[in-house]
């Protein structure tokens, strides 16, 4: 027997021997399976070697038996044989595997047709249906093996297609199935698929639907499915399949899909089964019959309901499935029956369960396709079905969106952004309330997302600037060259979102349930308002859309990104209508009407990208109507508004040049007797974009070229006869103005032109522009100021802002600012002829303006110092004052407006006056006109008396004591005043306390005003001895009671009943102009006798009066110690100085003892502890000299004397105050006076102490100019402070 013979004694040769481990000889193994005797077993193990020779060692037996013909005929024909004589599955499995892979290995057609011959002849012979199941077997794995064993079956054995028809009716579904494998195998080779066409139609296409529908084991429903994928292939078989041959009624019956049982309702039936796998061969059947036609084919499904049972698969955990499903569903959405049969509103919480879960999963393909799913659904489902009819379902969607946007896959958030922008539609988010909170997180998100991928912006540039720079380096043609094209897309379905969440905001403004959150509790403010999300859309839109667009635009410009932008932008318009005209002033600020006129320039000439143009254009439209509206409020005109809308709805298309070229065009005339317009249209709408843009300080055309080109516009305009509309010359005569200063001054046939057209307007109001450049226009050219002047001028201050006072007051002590704020200073100054104009303006205009002109006219001489001008203003202000006074009664004086600035200005022009001088003719008339004036007012006239009383008061101080001699006579002669005087001055003490002691009402600065007025009247008569025919009467406890008690009385009053108060007290009482009476005496009384010596001493004082005021002044001082108040500490210090004065006339032991209380060195140290810790303040050297002065050796000591002379002479004396100087200066005159001991080295430093002050006072400017020019500097009228001021020069003198 030869070496690894299989059996004994079998005596093959050594070549028949395999190399495997045990060896195995092969003409045994052929031997051992032809013999009939050997057991199964046996065979089954001979079997299992050659398997296992035929998967390893296949070379060599294939070389055995391929030289050995016979030996492999009889191998085959054993093994063939065997499978139809063997009843166990696991062997015939096994000959059939070891069949395939034999047949396969000798790759001998030969062998292959003679098992097709031997498969023939055994269906054949078969005596039943049951014994030809391992033939389909072996056929199904051959066909499957060998890749033209297919196309050999059907061209060459075609007739045993008959013997598969027949096996399909045999109620076996094992050889079912492998005949629908086999079938599988046939169809999917074209060779097959051709021949067996008219086989399929005419016999097999019902019987493989009823076997595929009647299938119960998943081996026969498998294989059912896989043959009918490979049929699906073809168009022509999934005719043939859904009955296309039907006519198009009976179709669209539902009725007609139960008795046929059709694809569509057997594949619905395997949908019902929980296998998945089934289910996934099912929607993928499905999938391949929709994609051939979804129009042809859905409608039967649809029908069926299958997109009902799709949705429920949707609860699945295969990827598969969910991916078929997804399939399935996307390309049912082409279909309109779709979701007019309502199952996407069924199946919408299903995909939106379905995408949550999906997201859990790491399949990036799965998501962009469920996304998709979702964003088709959202395209196209009707807008009279609504979609979520469950607000929960449409919060999931959100969450699933934000989930999505938040992703770290960019091609996911691609396809995300496209749902958001579906999603964005108001049918779908009608459910109330509408969840505004939730919309804002998803759009931020979305937006931050896409600003997250963009670089960096480079630098902050206008938007015009940006597009310039990349039109110079980016041909149109390649305008993504350096942008990657999907991050360029991405930013297109970004805007495409947030253009959608404008469009719906906007919707939602015609819904009453959509303004508001109904489901609010009472008592309480919710944020998903429309409100709310509205001015979110705006403020989000400032912050990072348009930074974000105008990133992209540094590196490349898209025409579908810039045109879904620019009507993102348009449509903004309409969200929020109240912030319209704030959100389009910034737009044009931000260079966007350059912006879209580069954009029409670029890609919109020769009729391109006409979407791009029309948005363009309706935006520019809207911007410049919006404008309009904001900008011309005191003369916005319906049918101007109509007009300039036509215009610019007609030309703005066709308006696609250069901003060159269009400069070009302002200057071209048309052709004579021309009916063309369209060159006069594209004229005045480029003159409009370039009013609205300079308006809000977008110069994007250089103002010389502009100049010059809008220059020509009118000469050609004048030249042709064409009289463009008032808004269009509005807007030239604003860029002239504009521009002016960087153009030539323009010539006389300019100003000629200029002037004839202004001539033929019917009121110059059509054109005017209340700006400042406007003013300085007409004003700068003596051919137009003499024309017009005046009624520019009455325009200016007609619409000028009521509060222009404050704006200026605010920028005092700026020169540009000021010059902003009122632009006629500078002009008045430089041009004195406009002042006869203004003043001219007083007397003819309305009381408004005439108000207006006086306050500018204060503001000017607050500023100018130019006495020729005030002495002018004199003049004309007497005659103003004389022509309102007579066209006044006295019952209309306190209703004339006018009036009170007018004497506030008389009083400003008298502070204007430097030093002291004659008071002439205009001078006494005026303070004739002015005191008669204050006699016809009421005590409670504050706005005409205060001014008043200011004005009387500085026309008895600023002149020479000749003219104040006759000015106090003047003013005693007046009995009117004086009463009036009496009734203001015993208001002080009817008046309430205020809240706020610091608090200066305009009663109050009348009560200062009055007392100062009183007193300086009481100092003047007793000085000149001038006649009275009034005497004033005043309450002298009342008086007393007023600094002692003080009741919260404001600062600057105390101080000028303190200032009235040294003045009665240095006349001791008796003036022929005031009568004191005490407080019990009635008319015709007896004064009250005083109950003690010193009282008689001291009338009409008490000594509890004089103790109760030092001590009330010495608090005062405290009080100033705290509030660092100069005018209350000097005024409280003389009026001290003066009490004690008085007191040493009287009673030089009263005086001495109130000298020398022991509080006062108590308040010494309270003033020294303070935050200067110095003794040269000039309090403190007043008290000092005052303690000096009577000797009170107990408040001041020789220690005191020594360090105040020590810190003099150490102290730099340039620098102190000028009323610090001169206390220090009482105060070392006061030494040498009194003869104190000090030491001789003290001695020589008071003298050069007193050389060094006296050589700085002769350097000094005269303390009343100082006076003067603080005042000019501070003073304000019909301000509370105006009284203050004119204390201070009072308590200073």
């Amino acid at each position: 027997m030869a070496a690894g013979c299989a059996r004994p004694g079998g005596g093959h040769e050594a070549r028949w021997a395999l190399p495997l481990r045990p060896p195995l000889c092969l003409a045994c193994a052929v031997e051992t399976l032809g013999d009939g005797s050997a057991s199964l077993v046996r065979k089954k193990h001979v079997l299992s070697r050659l398997h296992d020779a035929l998967a390893w060692q296949a070379l060599p037996v294939v070389q055995l038996l391929a030289a050995d013909e016979r030996v492999c005929v009889h191998l085959i024909g054993t093994l063939f044989g065997m499978l139809h004589t063997v009843e166990d599955s696991g062997a015939l499995d096994l000959f059939v595997e070891v069949l395939v892979r034999l047949v396969v290995e000798l790759k001998s057609e030969k062998y292959l047709r003679c098992i097709l011959d031997e498969s023939q002849n055994e269906l054949c012979k078969a005596t039943t249906m049951r014994g030809s199941l391992p033939t389909f077997t072996l056929l199904g794995k051959l066909a499957d093996a060998i890749p033209g064993f297919a196309d050999v079956l059907v061209v060459e054995h075609s007739n045993l297609v008959d013997h598969l028809l027949m096996s399909l009716t045999y109620p076996n579904e094992g050889i079912k199935a492998a005949v629908c494998y086999l079938y599988g195998k046939l169809y999917s080779s074209p060779a097959g698929t051709e021949r067996l066409s008219a086989h399929f139609e005419e016999r097999l296409c019902g019987l493989l639907l009823n076997t595929l529908g009647r299938a119960q084991t998943k081996e026969l429903q498998v294989n059912c499915l896989g043959l009918l994928k490979e049929l699906l292939k073809s168009d022509h078989f999934i005719s043939i399949l859904m009955n296309n041959s039907k006519t198009e009624e009976e179709s669209e019956n539902p009725d007609f899909l139960e008795g046929e049982n059709p694809l569509p309702l057997v594949l619905k039936k395997l949908l019902l089964t929980r296998d998945e796998m089934l289910q996934a061969a099912s929607s993928h059947c499905v999938a391949a019959v929709l994609v051939h036609s979804p129009s042809r084919y859905a409608p039967a499904f649809i029908h069926a309901d299958v997109p009902e049972f799709l949705f429920e698969c949707l609860s699945c955990n295969s990827e598969i499935l969910i991916w078929s499903v997804y399939c399935c569903l996307l390309l049912l959405t082409e279909e309109r029956l779709f979701f007019s049969k309502c199952h996407t509103v069924y199946g919408i919480e299903s995909l939106v369960r379905s995408l949550q879960d999906v997201l859990q999963l790491n399949n990036v393909e799965l998501h962009k396709q469920g996304l998709l799913l979702f964003t088709e659904i959202l395209k196209r489902q009707p807008v009279e079905i609504k979609l979520f009819t469950n607000r929960g379902v449409c919060i999931k969607a959100i969450d699933v969106l934000m989930e999505t946007v938040n992703c770290p896959v960019l091609e996911v958030v691609v396809e995300a952004v496209r749902a958001v922008a579906a999603f964005l539609r108001k049918d779908h988010l009608n459910s109330p309330p509408v969840p505004y909170e939730e919309l804002k997180k998803l759009l931020e998100a979305v937006l931050k997302r896409c600003a997250d991928l963009s670089p960096p912006q480079s630098s902050k540039r206008h938007a015009g600037d940006l597009l310039f720079s990349v039109s110079q380096s980016h041909p149109a043609n390649r305008n993504l060259s350096r942008v990657p094209q999907r991050q360029g897309q991405f930013l297109l379905n970004t805007l495409e979102s947030f253009r959608n969440a404008c469009r719906l905001a906007v919707e939602f403004q015609s819904d009453p349930v959509a303004q508001e959150n109904a489901f609010t509790a009472p008592n309480s403010k919710s944020k998903d308002t429309l409100s709310n999300f509205s001015e979110f859309l705006l403020r989000i839109c400032d912050s990072l859309c348009i930074p974000m667009v105008m990133n992209y635009l540094e590196r490349a410009v898209s025409p579908s990104v810039m045109e879904v932008f620019i009507s993102t932008l348009n449509t903004l318009f309409t969200v929020m209508p109240n912030m319209r005209n704030k959100f389009s002033k910034k737009l044009a600020s931000s260079s966007f009407i350059q912006l879209t006129l580069e954009l029409k320039a670029r890609f919109c000439s020769v009729q391109s990208n006409p979407a791009l143009n029309q948005a363009c254009s309706s935006f520019l439209c809207s911007l410049c109507l919006s404008l309009y509206s904001a900008t011309e409020q005191e003369r916005t005109s319906s049918q101007e508004e109509q007009e300039m809308s036509e215009l610019l709805q007609k030309g703005l298309p066709q308006l696609n040049y250069t901003i060159a070229e269009s400069l070009l065009l302002l200057a071209e005339t048309a052709a004579p007797f021309s009916l063309d317009q369209s060159l006069c249209s594209h004229q005045h709408c480029f003159i409009l974009l370039l009013y609205f843009a300079y308006t809000l300080g977008d110069r994007f055309v250089p103002e010389a070229e502009l100049f010059l080109a809008i220059r020509n516009f009118l000469l050609s305009a004048q030249d042709h006869g064409d009289c463009p509309p008032p808004y269009i010359l509005r807007a030239a005569l604003y860029l002239l103005a504009v521009c002016q200063d960087k153009g030539k001054a323009l010539d006389l046939r300019s100003l000629c032109t200029i002037r004839r057209i202004l001539d033929n307007l019917p009121d110059l109001s059509l054109v005017y522009v209340h700006c400042p450049l406007l003013l300085k226009f007409f004003l700068r050219y003596p051919e137009l100021m003499g024309r017009f002047g005046h009624q520019v001028l009455q325009l200016w201050f007609s619409w000028g802002d009521c509060k222009q006072t404050e704006t200026e007051e605010a920028a005092f002590g700026v020169s540009d600012q000021l010059n902003s704020a009122n632009p006629l200073l500078p002009i008045l100054k430089s041009n004195s002829s406009i002042l006869l104009i203004l003043l001219d303006l007083v007397c003819s205009s309305s009381v408004e303006v005439a108000w207006k002109v006086l306050m500018t006219l204060r503001t000017f001489l607050e500023r100018n110092e130019d006495v020729l001008v005030c002495d002018l203003l004199r003049s004309q202000f007497l005659q103003i004052l004389q022509q309102l006074l007579v066209e006044s009664s006295s019952a209309s004086l306190q209703a004339n407006r006018n009036l009170p600035v007018l004497l506030s200005l008389l009083f400003l022009v008298q502070l204007r006056s430097e030093g002291v001088r004659e008071l002439d003719s205009i001078d006494f008339k005026l303070l004739h006109q002015v005191s008669n004036l204050c006699g016809k007012c009421r005590p409670r006239d504050t706005d005409l008396l205060q001014p008043s009383l200011n004005f009387l008061y500085w026309s008895l101080h600023q002149t020479t004591p000749c003219s104040q001699q006759r000015a106090v006579a003047v003013l005693l002669s007046n009995v009117s005043l004086l009463e009036l005087l009496q009734k203001v001055l015993e208001r002080t003490w009817l008046r309430s306390p205020p809240s706020e002691p610091a608090y200066l009402s305009s009663e109050d600065a009348l009560l200062c005003s009055g007392w100062l007025l009183v007193a300086s009247l009481l100092l003047y008569q007793h000085r000149y001895n001038t006649e009275v025919h009034q005497r004033l009467s005043l309450d002298l406890t009342e008086v007393l009671n007023a600094v002692i008690s003080r009741k919260k009385k404001p600062i600057l009053l105390l101080v000028s009943i303190m200032q009235f108060l040294r003045a009665v007290l240095r006349q001791n009482f008796s003036s022929s102009l005031l009568v004191s009476v005490g407080q019990n005496t009635a008319q015709g009384a007896t004064q009250p006798q005083p109950s003690s010596l010193q009282d008689a001493a001291l009338h009409p004082l008490t000594m509890q009066q004089v103790f109760l005021l030092v001590v009330s002044l010495q608090n005062l001082l405290v009080h100033v110690q705290l509030q660092k108040d100069l005018l209350l500490s000097q005024a409280v210090v003389a009026c001290l100085e003066t009490l004690v004065e008085y007191l040493y006339v009287k009673d030089q032991d009263v005086a001495l003892h109130v000298a020398s209380q022991p509080w006062h060195r108590f308040l010494l140290f309270t003033l020294l502890s303070g935050g200067q810790k110095s003794f040269l303040q000039p309090e403190v050297l007043r008290l000092m000299t005052l303690f000096l002065r009577y000797q009170s050796s107990n408040i001041i000591s020789q220690k005191e004397i020594s360090e105040i002379l020590q810190e003099a002479a150490e102290a730099n004396l340039a620098e102190l105050p000028e009323v610090t100087s001169r206390a220090l200066h009482l105060f070392l005159c006061q030494i040498q006076s009194s003869h104190c001991q000090v030491e001789p080295a003290q001695s020589g430093t008071v003298q050069t102490l007193l050389e060094r002050l006296l050589g700085q006072r002769s350097t000094c400017v005269k303390h009343q100019d100082i006076v003067a020019s603080m005042l000019v500097k501070l003073w304000k009228p019909k301000d509370d402070l105006s009284a203050f001021k004119v204390q201070r020069a009072f308590g200073n003198c």
